[in-house]
């Protein structure tokens, strides 16, 4: 071989080397190329099926099936490519995706469905969701107490990406949390009007009929729209509108919504649900359906529908929207159909398809429905009664926002009286047989039965001369009283400083409440009660019958009535003091008219039949044709929209108030009640002031007679050793006056320890006797020493007590002065023989009188005397110088004859029987109005 070969040679072989070496590096290559070729191909289509979730990704063509279009290879090859699913490539990574798929959803799986059937099941129990074998046909019993269901069903649903597609119930949120919007296509409306129509009867078959009332619109058409709910009309629960008048509905949705407002959402509450509580509903649920064309409303129709649904969920309104596109800023649950006839809605999101319930029987709907409406027109038609009008158990109401009372019925349903801070004040009208009392009777019965004693007190007060009150405090034939009851006033009709008496101790304890409230940084009593859970502040309502009484007369009494009720009537509302006045003659309420700061206040106006200017006439008459047993109740201030006509039930005769009264003392009595009667006089013994006096005070204390006030305090005077500590007694009538000196002669005795005080009584006036020697008796049983003498002796008793106390004056007496009372029965009988001069010192009886009067308080010396007369007394007296009778009492004396005792307000002063005038000089801006004392002496 030549050398030129054998390089060729090694040439080739090197060639041939190479070739091999990169043969081998491409193979190399090839394989790596397709190894990773291979893993893209796995990340992709796990990338591809763990996006589109298993469930998606066996039911996709390009994943599930072969192409039909082959590429060059596997043309040449022969060999078409494989269905991605099937590939043995990807068998491992399908593998683990399923394994994570049946992982993530184990939980699920296991125990989801069964958690949301018990939730559906706890809030959403009867009808809400049970099948309708169970409900469909009965009318509704709940009344709201028991709760508002929280979710209501509409069919059931899967996820239908899991595993295993277990069924659950779907159920979605309704009445006061959300409204309902509904779309479907042509294909699916008929399954829309099913839901509606599926809910709307789970609703109605729920609650007591009476509280849901429907009302449907629909664009296309007056009626065909759930025809099967059209008995429901008979009974008003159902109205249909025309389709052109969409703006009227919605004008009434939102007109109620605004009385709603202004009535019931008062006192803080945003809802109608926090109304009510845990009591009964008050105000009816009103659900507006409203079927559309897909097509959006007109833009002032729209703008309306979303005032509506934006407030209307807190006052009742529920909207059940099909087929109308909306924007609202509100709680919406929208539910989307779809061609199949599957749903999905929000309350379960877009993995969860939904199948609807099927439709109700369709001869069973129209059946169910005139259930409900028979069951309607009974509660309508029948009579409400007493009873009717209180809960099931007494006292479980709060009133710290306000007090509420059902008072009458309209259509079966229970018409109520409000007070809070939006109506405060309550003001009544009627003429004398027009139920008056009966409808305050239904009121505090109604109040009485909701409210503890410590959330609700009464003060009443009755100013016509009769009893209608009285059976609330305890009497002899019934020893039972009201226990809300803190004061009951009858017979009050010539005592009208008893109703200032009341109005300033109203207002009073609203200073008292303010000054609380200040402390707390608060302003109101609602929030008094949050800041201070430990005491005691309950709503006071203060009920006033025949008030007109206490303005009949231009006089102080007037004046400071008038004042005091405008400041009560202004500022109470904040402090829970409210008041209801009532009266039967119209003057009574005209007097108000020029005080709008007063009338205003009172917003709540209840007028009875023939009732005049309680209303805001001459607009509001609904009160001239009212027929008897009814009354009109107004929260507006009179205003014709605020009227709701109710029938007030039968609650004076016997078994009614008076078994509500027995049963709630029995329950618990607390303290009885303060009794004011105007006819009766009090008894001395059983006066809590004379039973506290006790012995041991330097200065005792005179009870002439108690003062017309609230407390039932005595009118007392301190016997201070001071000048002018003596007492007069003006007046022509001996039972008056004796009734004063026996009370006060009583009362000191009582400060005293047997034979400490003297007490000596003189009676110039036979018709006193029997009194003087009566007082004698009772005060030596006492173990004091007590001397009656005559007319023939009071001369002789005057000198002597004047020569001891010269003696005390100039220091010549053997002993200190010791307590003497001197007891003077008609001292101007005895002037006569008074004004006579002794020989030989040349002083008479008087000087010795007006010695006693001036020295004797400064020396433990006092008189207590009465005089028949005015000019009597003055002449009894030093010329101009009235200063030693500190105090007086005067009966039958006009008040002008009393300007020089006392200050000017005693000019409007005129007699009445059983009555005084009594003045302090010492202790008084201004007199005070007295009743004497019984002090038993007739006994």
């Amino acid at each position: 071989m030549s050398r030129r070969d054998e390089r060729r040679r090694r040439i080739e072989d090197a060639f041939a080397e190479f070739q091999r070496a990169v043969s081998a590096a491409l193979g190399s290559v090839a394989r790596e190329h397709r190894a990773l070729a291979t893993e893209h191909a796995k990340d992709m289509f796990e990338l591809t099926v763990r996006g589109m979730g298993v469930d998606k990704a066996v039911q996709d063509a390009a994943l599930r099936d072969v192409t039909p279009f082959l590429t060059v290879d596997e043309k040449r090859t022969g060999n078409p490519r494989q269905a991605p699913l099937s590939m043995a490539q990807f068998a491992d990574r399908l593998a683990q995706i399923e394994h994570d798929w049946k992982q993530s959803y184990r939980e699920w799986t296991t125990s989801g469905p069964d958690q949301l059937t018990a939730l559906v099941n706890s809030v959403a129990a009867g009808p809400a969701s049970w099948p309708y074998e169970a409900w469909l046909g009965h009318p509704g019993t709940h009344d709201g107490s028991q709760g508002v269901p929280e979710l209501w069903r509409i069919g059931t649903g899967v996820v239908t990406s899991a595993p295993e597609t277990s069924p659950f119930p779907v159920a979605v949120p309704l009445l006061d949390q959300a409204h309902l919007h509904i779309s479907s296509t042509p294909d699916t409306r008929q399954l829309a009007d099913t839901l509606v129509e599926s809910l709307l009867l789970r609703v109605l078959s729920h609650f007591q009929p009476g509280l849901v009332h429907v009302h449907v619109w629909d664009v296309g058409q007056l009626t065909g729209s759930l025809p099967g709910l059209y008995p429901l009309t008979r009974a008003n629960l159902l109205t249909v509108h025309d389709p052109s008048r969409l703006h009227e509905l919605l004008d009434e949705l939102s007109e109620h919504i605004r009385q709603v407002h202004t009535k019931v959402l008062v006192d803080g509450h945003l809802t109608v649900r926090s109304v009510s509580g845990e009591g009964r509903r008050t105000e009816p649920w009103r659900i507006a359906v409203l079927f559309g064309n897909r097509k959006a409303l007109k833009e002032e129709h729209q703008q309306q529908l979303q005032r509506v649904a934006r407030n209307g969920l807190a006052c009742g309104v529920q909207l059940f929207i099909v087929d109308i596109p909306i924007t609202v800023n509100s709680p919406v649950e929208t539910v989307s159909l779809r061609n199949d006839g599957s749903a999905t809605c929000t309350m379960t999101g877009k993995h969860v398809a939904v199948t609807l319930d099927p439709a109700l029987p369709r001869t069973l709907v129209p059946r169910a429905c005139a259930a409900i409406a028979e069951k309607r027109e009974e509660r309508r038609s029948r009579m409400g009664k007493f009873g009717d009008l209180l809960p099931d158990r007494p006292w479980t109401e709060n009133s710290s926002a306000g007090v509420i009372a059902p008072v009458g019925f309209d259509d079966g349903e229970q018409v109520c009286v409000q007070l809070g801070d939006t109506s405060p004040h309550a003001l009544i009208g009627g003429p004398s047989g027009s139920g008056k009392t009966n409808f305050l009777y239904a009121m505090l019965g109604s109040l009485c039965a909701r409210y503890s004693p410590d959330e609700l007190e009464l003060y009443l007060l009755d100013f016509k001369e009769g009893v209608s009150f009285a059976q609330f405090a305890p009497g002899r034939k019934d020893p039972s009283w009201l226990p809300h009851a803190r004061l009951v006033g009858v017979n009050v009709n010539t005592d009208r400083e008893f109703g200032v008496a009341l109005l300033r101790f109203l207002s009073d304890e609203m200073r008292r409440r303010a000054d609380a409230a200040k402390q707390h940084e608060v302003t109101k009593l609602e929030h008094l009660r949050a800041e201070d859970p430990s005491g005691r502040w309950p709503r006071i309502v203060a009920v006033i019958d025949e008030f007109q009484y206490l303005f009949s007369e231009r006089d102080q009494v007037t004046a400071a009535a008038t004042q005091l009720l405008e400041d009560v009537a202004r500022r109470g509302r904040s402090q829970g003091i409210h008041l209801v006045l009532s009266s039967q003659d119209v003057s009574g309420i005209e007097g108000f008219w020029g005080k709008s700061a007063i009338f205003e206040q009172f917003t709540v106006r209840i007028a009875l039949p023939k009732a005049r200017r309680v209303l805001a006439e001459p607009q509001n008459d609904a009160a001239v044709e009212l027929p008897r047993w009814h009354a009109v109740i107004n929260h507006e201030s009179g205003v014709k929209p605020g009227n709701e006509i109710c029938r007030i039930p039968d609650s004076t005769s016997k078994g009614t108030m008076d078994l509500l009264q027995t049963q709630l003392w029995r329950h618990e009595p607390g303290q009885a009640p303060g009794l004011f009667d105007g006819s009766k006089i009090p008894l001395l013994d059983a006066l809590p002031d004379f039973l506290d006096l006790r012995p041991g005070d330097a200065s005792p204390t005179v009870l002439l007679g108690q003062v017309i006030d609230v407390a039932g305090s005595a009118a007392r005077v301190r016997f201070a050793r001071t000048p002018g500590r003596n007492i007069a007694v003006i007046g022509s009538v001996v039972q008056d006056a004796a009734a004063v000196l026996g009370g006060a002669a009583a009362s000191l005795g009582r400060q005293h320890e047997p034979h400490e005080a003297a007490f000596t009584l003189a009676c110039m006036v036979d018709e006193a006797m029997p009194s003087a020697q009566h007082l004698a008796k009772r005060l030596s049983a006492d173990g004091h020493d007590a001397s009656v003498v005559g007319i023939d002796g009071i001369r002789e008793l005057l000198d002597r007590t004047a020569a001891r106390l010269q003696a005390i004056n100039t220091g010549t007496a053997d002993s200190p002065p010791s307590p003497h009372y001197l007891v003077l029965y008609g001292v101007d009988a005895a002037q006569t023989l008074l004004e006579q001069k002794d020989a030989a010192t040349r002083t008479s009886g008087v000087d010795s009188l007006r010695t006693v009067l001036k020295h004797g308080p400064e020396n433990r010396t006092h008189v207590l005397g009465w005089w028949r007369g005015v000019q009597r007394l003055k002449a009894s007296l030093p010329p101009g110088v009235y200063d030693d009778i500190g105090a007086w009492v005067a009966f039958d004396v006009q008040g002008k004859e009393l300007l020089s005792l006392g200050p000017e307000q005693v000019m409007a002063w005129s007699p009445r029987p059983r009555r005084g005038l009594f003045f302090d000089r010492f202790e008084h801006s201004r007199p005070q109005v007295i009743i004497p004392f019984d002090t038993g002496e007739a006994s």
